[in-house]
């Protein structure tokens, strides 16, 4: 009978130890293996917050550069452009001067060969006024000729 009473005495005790030790051990044991899956989860969900916020930034910094790059490409093509323009400008200007010049040039020259020949008939009616007044003979009208272009070649 003894051996009856241990073994409901060891039965009683198990209870009790299952009622109050083990039954708030292994809550407490449970709480703290959710605490730890929830903060294991909590860092799992943080990196792959992180590697996205980092793939994005990453895309981030792609599309800026390449923003750059058309943007240097837009200034180089400006700038050849207007250097173009410029150069075509002073084309422009200096074919407009030269043709400026060739015909003031050609407009003088009209004015020296008019004046040249109001020169020469001039000197051609003088000539033939002399001659007419000397009467002179041959030799002296081929004289006082060369005489008169040796005048007008002074002039000149």
């Amino acid at each position: 009978m003894n051996a009856v009473y241990q073994i409901l005495a060891f039965l009683v005790l198990l209870m009790l130890l299952k009622k109050f030790a083990f039954g708030p051990i292994m809550d407490m044991m449970d709480k703290r293996e959710q605490h730890v899956a929830d903060e294991i989860a909590s860092a799992e969900k943080n990196r792959k917050e992180s590697e996205k916020y980092l793939a994005e930034q990453r895309e981030a910094i792609q599309a800026a550069r390449e923003e750059a790059k058309k943007i240097m490409e837009n200034s180089k093509k400006m700038s050849e452009q207007q250097a173009e323009e410029v150069l075509a400008n002073a084309r422009k200007e200096a074919e407009r001067m030269k043709q400026s010049a060739l015909a003031e040039i050609h407009t003088e020259k009209e004015q020296a060969v008019s004046a040249l020949r109001e020169q020469v008939s001039t000197l051609s009616v003088l000539v033939a006024t002399k001659v007419i007044e000397k009467e002179l003979d041959e030799k002296e009208q081929e004289r006082l000729i060369q005489d008169t272009l040796k005048e007008v070649g002074e002039d000149v």
